[in-house]
């Protein structure tokens, strides 16, 4: 398994340079509102969680309250949204929905966990354990129906465990992937599948890109989807945050999965359309997905740090054309590691999307204010 020391692993290469023309692009950015949804109840101020959706419904948990930032948490909140009252006089704003607290998540408290869902099972897992240095590898199965939680197999092989923080989770019908991540002194290229039949995690062929920490990740049309990150220095890097972007298509046979690399996001192609894309660049960012919208189905990413600066530039992704369109910034405060999800419009509007995303909780740069808003985003209002 390949991974990169830190202490060791110290190449820089600078950035790579064109001589064509290019085509200077407007990196203003007009399109797109943002509207507050219910905050987070109680001790919802914090950052760093993990999150999942089941059932139409999203699921935030753990993560750490700078209140108390040497005990992590195990607090389970559902978010259920509410209507939008389309046409109607502040119809966007009035569909607040409403957090409810569920069965703390029974593992160890942790923060930097990664959550995903395979059918009506949500799962959540690894991270960075109170003492802010030790990462995890169990993972825990949560029940919505019934509330409750059950342990399945961690992430290891005979040789060991492949503990981690800040990884990215890709989300199928039947298997998920967990990759990337960090236990703080390496950063890691593997991938590991998990089937809930099997209840066990098979690794696979490493991924070709740089290996990072704080990425994003989406699911679209049986792919998934990796970008932005940290990385100490590695080759696809500015500023030892990832430019390099790909898509995969999974298989049960490992050796079959496909990787593609597309177009950077950084002002690396021979092209004009990426001299605008100073600011996509980032770390432990949030995403989602709005579809079925009349100019097609998008990926959104939103707020993140750059080099210990919170950013709040929102970036819309186009699948057909594989660009990027600078979207609204984000109305509330600057903000990282706060959680994102995609939920389903219901009901469905004859010329409105289809689905619809969400950003909630998160921390500033340093960790010592943490937020409890949530906010719906709305690209062509």
């Amino acid at each position: 398994m390949k991974r990169i020391n830190v202490a060791l692993f110290t190449l820089m290469i600078g950035a790579i340079l064109f001589s064509c023309t290019r085509n200077k692009l407007s990196t203003t950015a007009t399109n797109g509102l943002w509207v507050g949804r219910a905050s987070l109840p109680g001790i919802g101020a914090f950052g760093a969680a993990a999150s999942f959706t089941v059932n139409n419904l999203a699921y935030v948990g753990t993560g750490l309250n700078p209140l108390t930032p040497l005990q992590k948490l195990t607090s389970l909140f559902q978010y259920t949204p509410a209507a939008i009252a389309y046409g109607l006089p502040y119809g966007y704003d009035s569909a607040y929905g409403y957090w409810t607290q569920m069965q703390a998540f029974p593992g160890q408290p942790r923060s930097n966990a990664v959550g995903f869902n395979i059918g009506n099972t949500g799962y959540l897992g690894s991270g960075l354990a109170n003492d802010g240095k030790t990462a995890l590898a169990d993972f825990y199965a949560y029940n919505p129906a019934a509330n409750s939680w059950s342990p399945i197999d961690s992430i290891h092989t005979e040789n060991g465990s492949y503990a981690r923080f800040d990884a990215v989770a890709f989300s199928f019908d039947t298997t998920a992937y967990v990759l990337t991540g960090t236990d703080g002194k390496d950063y890691f290229g593997d991938v590991w599948r998990y089937s809930p039949s099997a209840n066990a995690w098979i690794e696979q062929t490493n991924y070709p890109g740089t290996r990072r920490s704080g990425a994003v990740s989406f699911v679209y049309h049986g792919q998934g989807f990796l970008v932005t990150g940290f990385t100490p220095g590695e080759v696809w890097a500015q500023g030892n945050l990832c430019y390099d972007f790909w898509r995969f298509t999974p298989s049960t046979d490992s050796s079959v999965n496909s990787w593609v690399r597309l177009k950077d996001i950084y002002n690396t192609n021979a092209a004009g359309f990426d001299n605008s894309y100073t600011d996509i660049i980032r770390n432990h960012a949030s995403s989602f997905l709005i579809l079925g919208q009349p100019s097609g189905d998008k990926a959104y990413v939103t707020l993140g740090g750059d080099n210990g600066k919170d950013i709040n530039s929102t970036w819309e992704y186009d699948f057909a054309s594989d660009l990027w369109t600078a979207k609204t910034p984000f109305s509330g405060t600057p903000r990282t590691g706060a959680v994102s999800f995609t939920l389903n419009s219901i009901p469905a509007i004859a010329g409105e999307a289809t689905t619809r995303g969400f950003v909630a909780a998160g921390l500033n740069q340093d960790a010592t204010i943490a937020f409890a808003d949530c906010y719906e985003f709305f690209p062509t209002k």
